[in-house]
């Protein structure tokens, strides 16, 4: 009677092994060897860092659109930081008026700017400045006019004009300022600026005045050094 029971249990575990059509074969399963390596990997990694603000520097030769893509990607300065102006300890309003100071693209030089009825005026020491056209006055030759249309670079002076009441704050790296058709951005190659009616930009600094836009190398007019127009 046993041995019957024994019998009986060998081919119950017979019949329970045995696969069921249709139905996979768990232990097949699990022995499954990995698919093969395709050598493709996926990794999640940080994201790279944003680019600066407008990118790079424009260089000469970029167009207009690529100044004016890069001053307005700065962040616009407080316009009531650069209505005065600095002289000897004394501080004058400058009644509509801005005043400031932009890196001249030297370790030690800046560039002073004030918006005129004219447009913009700024002094810069530069490396290599226009030759005296001889006539009245002092000779100088980092005195800069931009009023859109044309760039004016040197002239003979007899008085120190709108820089009477001294410089403005500083405009830092990255930062931009309006006034009137005006966009100026500084950065650490000068100061860019542009004028939206003319379409016209300048980059300002002591390695000289880069044109961009209409602007176009021109004869001066008498005293002054070099002249670009539109």
């Amino acid at each position: 009677m046993r041995i019957a029971g024994l019998l009986a249990a060998a081919a119950l575990v017979a019949a329970c092994s045995h696969p069921v059509p249709g139905r996979p074969e768990s232990v097949a399963e699990s022995s499954a060897p990995p698919p093969p390596h395709t050598g493709r990997t996926t990794t999640t990694s940080a994201p790279s860092a944003a680019p600066a603000p407008g990118g790079a520097a424009p260089a000469a030769g970029a167009s207009i659109e690529e100044v004016v893509r890069f001053v307005e990607a700065a962040a616009p300065a407080d316009a009531g930081t650069y209505g005065v102006a600095f002289r000897d300890g004394v501080t004058t309003r400058l009644d509509g008026g801005l005043a400031f100071t932009a890196p001249s693209g030297e370790p030690h030089g800046a560039t002073q700017c004030l918006t005129t009825a004219d447009g913009l005026t700024c002094l810069v020491e530069l490396t290599s400045p226009p030759p005296s056209p001889g006539g009245e006055g002092v000779w100088k030759p980092g005195w800069i006019d931009f009023p859109g249309t044309e760039v004016r670079i040197g002239a003979l002076r007899g008085d120190p004009g709108p820089f009477v009441n001294g410089a403005g704050a500083e405009l830092p790296a990255g930062r931009s300022l309006a006034f009137g058709d005006d966009r100026c951005r500084s950065d650490p190659a000068g100061l860019f600026c542009v004028n939206y009616a003319h379409r016209s930009g300048v980059l300002v600094s002591a390695a000289g005045v880069v044109p961009f836009g209409c602007l176009q190398p021109a004869p001066p007019a008498a005293g002054i050094g070099a002249a670009l127009r539109c």
